[in-house]
C-alpha cells in the first residue's frame, strides 16, 4: 500500500522517508508486507498512519482542503494532524508507541473481536450486558457495531448474536481493543501524550470518544480513546448535520466510505489511495 502515492507524488515520499527515518522498515512493510506481519498491531498501525498521512499529503498537493475531520481509531491521529493539532510526525511517533503498547497489552491477555451485523444498537449492547467480559466498542453504521471479549466468552456471545437474528463475525485483530482490556495501555499512552507537543485544532475534529469535536484539552480526550468506545456513526452524523456532504478517505481501501454510505445515502464519500484515486476525485470536485 501507498506505492503507487511514493512513486508519483514528491510530497508523499517526503512523508514516507520521514517516516522510514524514525521507523526503520516502514516502507518495506507497506509497500511488500504480508498479512502475517501487518495483522499485528504494532506494525499495522505505524503503517497505516504512513500511508494516511501520505495521502493527505497528496490532497493538498492537489489543492484540496477540509472544513473538519474525524479519524477511525488510529485514524484520529491523522485526523489531529491534518487538523493542525499536531506536527505529521509527532503523530506518526505517537502511533508507534500506542501499537507497540497495545500490542503488550494483547499479548497478555486471550481475547478477540467480531463485528456483529444485523441488530440494533440496543440489542447488541443487550447481549453483551448478559455476558461477564463482552462490550461494544465500535459503533460503525446502523446495523453493524463491533464487540471487544474475552476468548472463553466470544464463541457463546455468537451463539446468542445468532439465536437473536444476527451475525458476528470474527475479526483479524491482535486484541480486543477499545475495551476495558487497553485500560492499562491507556494510562501509559496518556502519559505520552501529556509530554507530546500538541495544540488546539484549526478545524473541528470529531472525537471518538464523545462523538463531537474536540475542546481545548486534545491529550485528555485522545487519552480516553484506547479504553473507549469508538462513536463513529455518532462523529458522522455530528458532521453531516454542521454542513458536511463530501467525505474523503484518506489511506488504504474504502471501509469508512462505505460505513457513510449506510449512515447518510444523501453525502459523497470518496477514496484516495493513489494516484487514479486523486484523478477521479479531482474530475468529480471539477478541480481539474
Amino acid at each position: 500500500m501507498g506505492l503507487d502515492l511514493y512513486e508519483r507524488s514528491p510530497a508523499a515520499k517526503r512523508v514516507f522517508d520521514r517516516c522510514e527515518a524514525i521507523r526503520p522498515g516502514t516502507l518495506e512493510q507497506c509497500f511488500r508486507g504480508g498479512e502475517e506481519e501487518l495483522k499485528q498491531t504494532v506494525n499495522t498501525q505505524p503503517c497505516m498512519v504512513a500511508m494516511e498521512l501520505a495521502a493527505l499529503a497528496v490532497a493538498r498537493e492537489a489543492g484540496l482542503e477540509p472544513d473538519m475531520t474525524a479519524g477511525f481509531s488510529l485514524g484520529e491521529l491523522s485526523a489531529l494532524s491534518c487538523a493542525g493539532a499536531m506536527e505529521a510526525e509527532t503523530a506518526f511517533r505517537l502511533v508507534c508507541r500506542r501499537g507497540e503498547l497495545m500490542q503488550q497489552a494483547a499479548e497478555k491477555l486471550r481475547t478477540g473481536m467480531a463485528a456483529v451485523v444485523k441488530l440494533t444498537n440496543a440489542e447488541v449492547e443487550k447481549l453483551c450486558a448478559g455476558f461477564r467480559q463482552v462490550w461494544p466498542v465500535n459503533y460503525n453504521c446502523p446495523g453493524q457495531v463491533t464487540v471487544s471479549g474475552a476468548e472463553e466468552e466470544m464463541a457463546d456471545f455468537a451463539a446468542a448474536v445468532k439465536a437473536a437474528g444476527g451475525r458476528a463475525i470474527p475479526l483479524k485483530v491482535a486484541g480486543a481493543f477499545h475495551s476495558p482490556f487497553m485500560a492499562e495501555a491507556g494510562k501509559a499512552f496518556q502519559t505520552e501524550l501529556n509530554a507530546a507537543p500538541l495544540r488546539s485544532p484549526r478545524i473541528p475534529v470529531y472525537a471518538n470518544f464523545t462523538g463531537e469535536p474536540y475542546g481545548e484539552d486534545v491529550a485528555a480526550t485522545l487519552g480516553q480513546q484506547m479504553s473507549n468506545p469508538v462513536r463513529w456513526e455518532t462523529s458522522v452524523r455530528g458532521m453531516i448535520a454542521a454542513g458536511a456532504d463530501v467525505f474523503v478517505e484518506l489511506g488504504p481501501g474504502k471501509t469508512l466510505c462505505g460505513l457513510i454510505g449506510k449512515i447518510d445515502t444523501a453525502v459523497r464519500c470518496f477514496p484516495l489511495s493513489n494516484t487514479q484515486d486523486l484523478e477521479g476525485l479531482r474530475k468529480e470536485l471539477g478541480l481539474c
